[in-house]
C-alpha cells in the first residue's frame, strides 16, 4: 500500500478538509517499521542495517515518511541528524505499535498448561466417553487443572459442530461431511456379541443359527435397526430378529443386563462398560467377518495452529491410542451403528 506523492485535492477523501486522518488504505504501514528503525538510529545507513535494506532504499523510505507526516523527522546537524520535536513526540508510539504488529503475526507458543483456563468440546459415544474418559480427565488434571470438558453426543447428519465452532473435535467413526475437516485415524476396534451373565448362551460355544434366531437390541443414535451383523448373517441365508433400537450403548447394555437379548458393543473400547454392567462376551463357534470400526480424531483446520488445541489433541491421541492397544475380550469384528 503506498501513499501518492500528489496532493490531494480538497474534494479527495484523504484531504484533510474532507474530515481528518487519512485511511490506512492510502499509507504504506511498512514505513512504521522504517520510521522506528531510523528513529533509534537516528542514521539513515544505520537503520539501513537493521532493516537489511540499501542506504538508498532507506533513504527513499525516509523520503516518503516526510511527505506522508509532513514532518522532515530527521534532520541533517554537522556530521550527524537529530530528530525533530514531531519525531521525539510519536517515537515511544511508533516502537510500540511495530512491537504490537510483530506480536500480532509472531506465532503463538503454548501457554503453561498449568495456566490455562479453557473449556473444550468433544462428540464422542458414550461408550467412548467411558473408555477413555477416566483416563483423558486425570491427564489434563494433572497438566491443567483449571481446564474443562465438555462432552457432547456425535451429531445428527444435519449438523456439523465442527465446522461451525461448536465443537473442538469429534472421536470415533466422524460423521462431519465438510471436505476441509482434519480426520486423522488412529487404529481400529472390532466387536463381540453380549449378553448378561447366566443367559443360556453362555453355556458354551454358539452357533450362527442361534445368533439368527436370538432376539437383538441395536445400539443406533438414528434408531436403525440394521447394522454389519445383518449384512454378515443376510451372506449366509440368515435373518436376525430386531426387538428394539436404543439411542445409546448405555442404554443398550441396561437393557441387556436385564433381558434375554443380545447386543454388539467394541471389543476393546466397550471393556471398562461391560465389566461394570457385569456382562458376559459370547463365545461364538463361527465367523461373522463384520468389517472392523476405524476409530479417529476430528478437528476444523481453523484450530491447526492453536497451541492449546494441539495439546488437547495430543493428550486425547494417547488416551485413545491406549485404550485401542490394550487387552480386550476375543470376538469377531464391526459394531452396529
Amino acid at each position: 500500500m503506498h501513499s501518492s506523492d500528489a496532493p490531494a485535492s480538497p474534494s479527495s477523501p484523504t484531504s484533510p478538509a474532507a474530515g481528518g486522518a487519512r485511511p490506512l488504505s492510502g499509507i504504506d504501514l511498512n514505513l512504521l517499521v522504517a520510521l522506528d528503525a531510523l528513529l533509534t538510529e537516528r542514521s539513515v545507513s544505520g537503520a539501513a542495517r537493521r532493516l537489511h535494506l540499501t542506504e538508498p532504499a532507506t533513504s527513499r523510505a525516509l523520503g516518503r515518511i516526510r511527505r506522508t507526516t509532513g514532518d522532515q523527522i530527521l534532520v541533517r546537524s554537522g556530521h550527524t541528524m537529530v530528530a525533530t520535536p514531531r519525531a521525539l513526540e510519536i517515537q515511544a508510539e511508533v516502537a510500540d505499535l511495530v512491537r504490537r504488529a510483530h506480536g500480532v503475526f509472531a506465532p503463538v507458543g503454548m501457554p503453561d498448561p498449568a495456566d490455562l483456563d479453557r473449556t473444550f468440546t468433544i462428540l464422542s459415544s458414550d461408550m467412548l466417553i467411558a473408555a477413555i474418559g477416566p483416563d483423558l480427565l486425570g491427564r489434563l488434571a494433572t497438566a491443567a487443572p483449571a481446564v474443562r470438558v465438555r462432552f457432547l453426543p456425535e451429531p445428527t447428519p444435519v449438523a456439523d459442530p465442527l465446522r461451525d465452532g461448536t465443537a473442538d473435535l469429534e472421536i470415533g467413526e466422524i460423521d462431519s461431511t465438510a471436505p476441509e475437516i482434519r480426520a486423522e485415524t488412529l487404529g481400529t476396534d472390532d466387536a463381540v456379541l453380549i449378553v448378561r451373565a447366566g443367559h443360556p448362551f453362555t453355556a458354551g460355544p454358539v452357533s450362527l443359527d442361534q445368533v439368527a434366531a436370538a432376539r437383538h437390541v441395536v445400539a443406533s443414535r438414528r434408531g436403525r435397526f440394521r447394522g454389519p451383523l445383518d449384512d454378515a448373517l443376510a451372506a449366509r441365508g440368515l435373518r436376525r430378529t430386531v426387538a428394539v433400537a436404543v439411542p445409546s450403548h448405555t442404554v443398550a447394555l441396561t437393557v441387556i443386563a436385564q433381558s434375554d437379548l443380545v447386543g454388539i458393543a467394541p471389543r476393546r473400547l466397550g471393556r471398562p462398560a461391560l465389566a461394570a454392567a457385569g456382562l458376559a462376551v459370547l463365545d461364538l463357534d463361527l465367523d461373522l467377518a463384520l468389517p472392523p470400526l476405524p476409530i479417529s480424531l476430528a478437528w476444523h483446520p481453523r484450530n491447526d495452529a492453536d497451541a492449546p488445541h494441539r495439546w488437547l489433541r495430543a493428550h486425547v491421541r494417547d488416551a485413545l491410542t491406549a485404550a485401542l492397544t490394550g487387552p480386550g475380550p476375543g470376538g469377531p469384528s464391526g459394531t452396529d451403528r
